[in-house]
């Protein structure tokens, strides 16, 4: 199972792993207006496979102009339970209290505790949010999903009206970057652990889209932990050259709200005509809207293909096979 920490502390070894990734110069891009972002942080230790991550993240990004923010949750001892006490003064209804419905009203009325007002600031100043952590459980560690949930608040972060590719964060990107202590064989679909676009569909999709982020492929680091110095840092290396391009990259693709009945009399379902279209297809349209069919391979790790690029990309795989052969 994935409940314990990814990585032990891999001390002066992986130091040294992280010290031979920055062989890159890059200089800073003058910006006139500097953009933000953000990684929200968890892992207890220094030393860690993932603090070197971080380093890395937030040297690259910073060189490149970008202010970066680091929320380090267990540093700043960060409250992970939803209580009564994220809210100031009275309850709406202190007979039978409702964390959502509380929390939208104090945040509409200025009245959240100060932890969560200081944590969205922070998502609303930042272009990009990265997720940085280790896997548990296949999820985040709680102390980062209670960030998510205390500070993604309804009102703030989502409505009914504002949702999904209509959400209120839709001109942001979020992205999760993480390690896991099995091997990657072991998320395979016919691995033990199962299909780890099944397993990251709830985070992507149930919250990161949910709020209207436009959502990055993951970047998964594959069981550092048991991988020889040398892999560790070209792990570093391979994130580190995927970071100069970080913010132009495609995102994932998810259903859009249209294709759906908006109304609790029509349930919230993919409206027939969509259905009708999808019907020749061999696959299902997301990981989760699957319709019953085969899943879409890497929905929730690769950006999909439009069939254009399909094409372009298979034209330049011949092209470079006949250029080999002559």
């Amino acid at each position: 199972m994935e409940l314990a920490p990814e990585e032990e502390n891999l001390g002066d070894e992986l130091q040294q792993a992280a010290d031979d990734s920055r062989v890159f110069e890059t200089e800073v891009v003058e910006c006139t207006a500097q953009k933000t972002v953000l990684i929200v942080y968890a892992h207890q230790s220094l030393g860690s496979f993932n603090d070197a991550v971080r380093d890395v993240t937030t040297k690259e990004l910073s060189k490149q102009g970008y202010r970066v923010i680091v929320s380090d949750l267990y540093a700043m001892n960060f409250k992970a339970n939803s209580t009564k006490s994220d809210i100031i003064g009275d309850l709406k209804n202190s007979k039978l209290f409702q964390y959502g419905e509380e929390t939208m009203h104090a945040w509409t009325e200025g009245r959240l505790s100060d932890d969560i007002v200081a944590e969205q600031r922070k998502v609303e100043e930042a272009e990009l949010i990265i997720f940085q952590f280790p896997l548990y459980w296949f999820s985040v560690p709680a102390i980062m999903k209670g960030w998510m949930d205390r500070v993604l608040s309804q009102g703030f972060a989502f409505s009914l009206e504002k949702m999904y590719n209509n959400g209120i964060f839709k001109d942001k990107k979020a992205m999760l970057s993480f390690t896991t202590g099995a091997t990657q064989s072991m998320f395979r679909p016919d691995g033990i652990n199962g299909d780890i676009n099944v397993a990251l569909w709830p985070l992507q999709n149930g919250t990161l889209h949910f709020c209207g982020f436009q959502v990055l492929a993951p970047q998964i680091f594959w069981s550092p932990a048991h991988c020889p110095a040398g892999v560790r840092t070209a792990m570093l290396k391979e994130w580190h050259a995927r970071l100069r391009g970080l913010l132009d990259e495609k995102c994932l693709t998810f259903a859009p709200c249209e294709w759906f009945d908006l109304s609790f009399e029509k349930g919230f379902l993919l409206q027939p005509k969509v259905k009708e279209e999808q019907e020749s297809n061999a696959y299902g349209i997301t990981t989760g809207h699957h319709l019953g069919k085969l899943l879409p391979p890497d929905n929730q790790t690769k950006v999909q293909l439009t069939d254009e690029e399909l094409v372009s990309t298979c034209l330049r795989t011949q092209m470079a096979v006949t250029t080999n052969k002559m």
